[in-house]
């Protein structure tokens, strides 16, 4: 028995004046320790779930998830494998494991266990699993984009470059057509640019387009655009207090790893740039899981790894707490992994000498349990259990422990997809962001200065074949094409013949082809189209 005064709903803990104090994480039993509990207070210290495959990550991001949200607090996560969609529906006692979920229960003390449903709201990049999820290309940035599109150093300068036209130019990027325009229009004027902000270099702008065009075929033109997505719709809770579970569909979006990773590190970071600083509140505002973190740092510049850093060491400031979730501990680095407090290690598999090193490297970072060998311990722990260390007062970090997981008052597996899309219809973002909007930006802005310029070069040209002589080169050049003019009509006679091979007659001809040609109206563009010559 827990031995406190408490009533527990989805593993949280609420004391007599219902002030929610715990979250449950698992028990003992013979040859485990005492029982675990996540701080409310100390969850935005962020944490650290890891484990080799196969060895009860997803259930234990599923009942972090229910606490969570039994304590009021929204939680945001990806379901990768497409099995978390079930914390929308409440457990059954049909379900092939209900007898061992009640038997570790019973094991662990986890006597008012119940099977509960959870507020969910589904999101999905490409909309069909979920509410569609965007960001319009300037909310997401230079640093970003040319992360997800591995630029060089040169090329993200260039990058660096059309952002800032856009922005002295009042040049809205918000979609892919709008970045590919620009850039355009980039390549068109570089040595106009190249006086302002350094070298221009068209093959490096033919490379930035190109691999947009590889992003834009993985599906990167469905994430970008408007609606863009309202970060406070990820921060809801329902009419009974608890948080909603943003549940992001990645199953499909796993096949673009690094169009994953940066996105969920992009929602991080607006969470970091809009949220007011709240210091160390009773419970965190929202809770970030962030799966297969690896992704994140898998060939990252140092840039971004250190903005990573930034952004977990001052997020938390902001009321966040962020969960990473990953094989092993030795993918997050270690100036982020020194800040996880809140800890759940799985069993980790060491078959190879680096394999060995590692899980010595991991049981090191945990306080140390008289009772047992922790690197033992992470090695022999079985699908279920864990090695557990939690914040405790003040912040310190508890002694290691082997814990059993508690089993998920949720359905454990996915759910069927008319259920899915029944609770999309009822939710309160159904309608909002379905509708994709194609105001006018970069694109038509663009398209329609360029219109414009050449209707106004047209007109000049026009102008100027109309013009009176005027000016002594205008009269000679009009003698010129008056000359000819004969020339062409007396084409019978043989004074026609010698004028046309005259040099006066041959010098006319270049003259009238020239201004009637490409070359004049880059002349008449040049003075009139202003930014737009060229084009």
């Amino acid at each position: 028995m827990l031995g406190r005064h408490f009533a527990r709903i989805g593993g949280a803990l609420e004391d007599d004046d219902h002030v929610t104090k715990d979250i449950f994480i698992g028990g003992g039993g013979q040859d485990y320790g005492t029982q675990q509990f996540l701080n409310i207070g100390y969850a935005n210290r962020h944490g650290l779930i890891a484990g080799a495959t196969g060895t009860g990550k997803t259930v234990t991001l599923q009942i972090l998830a229910e606490g969570f949200s039994a304590a009021g607090v929204p939680v945001f996560l990806s379901d990768v494998k497409g099995d978390l969609s079930g914390l929308a529906v409440a457990g059954s006692d049909t379900h092939k494991l209900h007898g061992p979920f009640m038997e570790r229960a019973a094991k662990i003390g986890f006597d008012d266990f119940t099977y509960a449903a959870f507020p969910v709201a589904f999101w999905d990049m490409f909309g069909k699993q979920g509410h569609p999820v965007r960001t319009t290309i300037s909310e997401m940035g230079p640093l970003l984009l040319g992360q997800l599109l591995g630029l060089s150093e040169a090329q993200e300068g260039i990058l660096n470059i059309a952002f800032r036209v856009a922005d002295e130019d009042g040049l809205p990027l918000l979609d892919l057509k709008d970045l590919q325009s620009l850039l355009v229009w980039v390549g068109e004027n570089a040595s106009t640019l190249a006086l302002r902000y350094g070298n221009v270099s068209a093959a490096s702008v033919g490379t930035i387009q190109r691999r947009l065009l590889v992003l834009e075929n993985q599906g990167a033109a469905d994430l970008f655009g408007e609606p863009a997505l309202a970060l406070g719709d990820l921060m809801r809770t329902d009419t009974d207090g608890r948080g909603f579970i943003n549940i992001l569909a990645a199953d499909q979006l796993m096949s673009s790893p690094k169009l994953y990773a940066t996105f969920l590190l992009w929602l991080l970071s607006e969470l970091f740039e809009e949220l007011p600083e709240v210091g160390d509140p009773d419970k965190p505002k929202l809770v970030f899981f962030f799966d297969e973190a690896h992704l994140l740092y898998d060939d990252a510049p140092k840039a971004l790894i250190d903005k990573v850093e930034q952004v977990a060491r001052l997020i938390r400031s902001k009321g966040v707490g962020v969960y990473f979730i990953t094989q092993n501990p030795a993918d997050v680095p270690d100036d982020i992994l020194g800040q996880l407090g809140n800890r759940i290690q799985h069993a980790l598999r060491a078959f190879t000498a680096k394999d060995r090193k590692e899980l010595r490297l991991a049981a090191q970072t945990y306080r140390e349990n008289p009772r047992f060998d922790t690197e033992e311990a992470i090695r022999e722990v079985g699908v279920g259990e864990a090695v557990t260390s939690m914040l405790q007062k003040k912040g310190v970090p508890g002694v290691v422990e082997r814990t059993l997981i508690r089993p998920p008052s949720s359905q454990l597996g996915p759910i069927a997809p008319a259920t899915r899309a029944a609770l999309m219809a009822q939710s309160p973002m159904a309608g909002k962001y379905d509708t994709r909007l194609d105001r006018d930006s970069a694109y038509e802005m663009l398209k329609q200065r360029a219109e414009d310029a050449a209707k106004a070069a047209a007109q000049a040209e026009e102008d100027a074949e109309k013009a009176d002589d005027t000016t002594p080169a205008l009269r000679e050049f009009n003698a010129a094409r008056r000359y000819a003019g004969k020339g062409v009509k007396r084409s019978t006679s043989k004074h026609t013949e010698k004028s046309d091979d005259s040099f006066g007659g041959a010098l006319a001809s270049v003259v009238i082809k020239e201004l009637k040609g490409t070359t004049g109206r880059r002349i008449v563009r040049g003075i009139l189209g202003g930014l737009f010559k060229g084009r």
